[in-house]
């Protein structure tokens, strides 16, 4: 079995504005530590995969971005979609070039923009997906056992168990509070967004369950020679790969995850995936926070300086500066769509 990894890495991340922009997105900045957070997904996945069999798709505008950042991967790995297509045409389009190179070729997918607080578990953990997709022909998603019942994430219903996972029962979309709690007192896990399967099982079940993305498969990605990029996320409809595939097939198995794994979704996200100080306070860059506690900061130039307040998030740069409280940092979206271009775009 040869493993590929495949990372997801579009998308702008409008919940990190002000430093998160159309033209340095959050995958390509280093939120978590010194490092861009894809930079961190893919040395992580070089214990699943070498940089050869190592695919990153990403937006046409990011490209040479994301190539600046990953040196060592080769250039043709580097796949920018001409328009935003959602992750069952991105994912489509990888699982064609690894067939194309390699028809055995075993997928383990995942996005650029999370931490992971157990590395070796982590590995350990999709070697064993990838293990079970490859086995059984079917396709394998990785859930998190939850921490807390969070109403951000989607949730996976635990079927059968089989030999090396469970039968997935049902995907669950995002719940209210109550809800959540439900799903994880009975068992439930989070929806990672962790795929594993052989690219030719996958393109197989698009084809049957995802006419979003099959027809234009059909004319595009049977001759290599004949198909065209451009054209084939031209003909595409957008549809994710959870409710285009997932939630319509009934060959999807689910392996626990059990390794720290968290969205690094929302300024408010980085308590958990930094180590905070003494009062609970997250900080970058030059600060000096005085009586204040379980505070956000990140600071680009010059110094910021936080006395006396509690739960705020405060992000500076040169030329703008946001000061928010954390639990309306989760809707910062809103915000940056009321903004002027002036201040937007800044």
């Amino acid at each position: 079995m040869t493993r590929w990894a495949v990372i997801l890495a579009g998308g702008v991340g409008s919940r990190f504005w002000p430093l998160s922009t159309p033209a340095r997105p959050k995958q390509l900045l280093p939120l978590v530590d010194s490092e861009p957070l894809l930079a961190n997904a893919v040395r992580r996945m070089a214990a699943i995969a070498a940089p050869a069999n190592t695919l990153v798709l990403t937006n046409a505008e990011l490209r040479d971005a994301v190539a600046g950042v990953l040196p060592q991967l080769p250039q043709e790995n580097i796949i920018a979609e001409p328009r935003p297509s959602g992750t069952a045409a991105a994912l489509a389009w990888a699982a064609s070039e690894v067939v194309t190179r390699d028809p055995e070729g075993v997928m383990v997918c995942i996005h650029a923009d999370w931490a992971i607080s157990d590395e070796a578990m982590f590995a350990s953990t999709l070697r064993d997906a990838a293990a079970l997709a490859e086995s059984t022909g079917e396709l394998v998603t990785v859930g998190i056992v939850p921490s807390r019942p969070d109403t951000g994430f989607g949730y996976i219903e635990l079927g059968e168990q089989v030999e090396g996972g469970f039968r997935v029962k049902r995907f669950i979309e995002k719940p209210d509070r109550e809800g959540a709690k439900l799903l994880v007192s009975s068992g439930a896990l989070w929806n990672s967004g962790i795929f594993c399967w052989r690219a030719r099982d996958f393109l197989s079940e698009l084809r049957k369950h995802t006419p979003e993305v099959a027809t234009a498969l059909d004319q595009h990605a049977m001759a290599r020679a004949s198909r065209s990029k451009e054209e084939f996320f031209a003909f595409v409809r957008p549809v994710s790969v959870d409710v285009g595939l997932l939630e319509r097939s009934e060959n999807v198995l689910v392996v626990r995850g059990a390794f720290g794994w968290d969205d690094v979704g929302t300024w408010a996200a980085l308590r958990r995936a930094r180590s905070p100080d003494a009062d609970g306070n997250v900080v970058s860059g030059r600060t000096h926070l005085k009586e204040s506690r379980n505070n956000v900061v990140h600071a680009e130039g010059d110094a910021v300086v936080l006395y006396g307040v509690e739960n705020l998030v405060v992000v500076s740069r040169p030329g703008l500066t946001l000061v928010t409280t954390v639990e309306k940092s989760e809707e910062l979206k809103t915000l940056v769509d009321s903004l002027p271009p002036e201040i937007k775009d800044k």
